[in-house]
């Protein structure tokens, strides 16, 4: 079940960087109020993987499921930049999840 909270909580922090920018630095009402929102639930979440998750393993995925999750919205959502660096990025990121879940067994 932990890595279910884990996986949840990661993609809320997808949820909540993207409305984070769409708040215009917390102008907008809806949109920050969704980015708190998601941050509470995310780190509710992340806490409650930490139960049995080692500290490094669940931080570590947490953060990459939500840099990667949000190289992917700013890329198809925000119409940001793709190019062979940034993917070569994401690829490594998502290599070093791997492994640290491979290495949590």
């Amino acid at each position: 079940m932990s890595w279910i909270y884990l996986l949840l909580a990661g993609l809320l922090e997808v949820v909540w960087a993207s409305f984070m920018k769409q708040s215009a630095g917390f102008i907008r009402l809806v949109p920050s109020i969704i980015t708190v929102v998601a941050l509470i639930a995310s780190f509710a979440l992340l806490a409650l993987a930490m139960r049995t998750l080692p500290l490094g393993t669940a931080y570590t995925i947490w953060t990459g499921i939500g840099a990667v999750g949000a190289f992917i919205v700013g890329i198809v959502i925000f119409g940001e930049p793709i190019n062979a660096t940034r993917l070569i990025a994401a690829t490594l990121l998502i290599a070093g999840l791997v492994l640290m879940k491979l290495a949590a067994k």
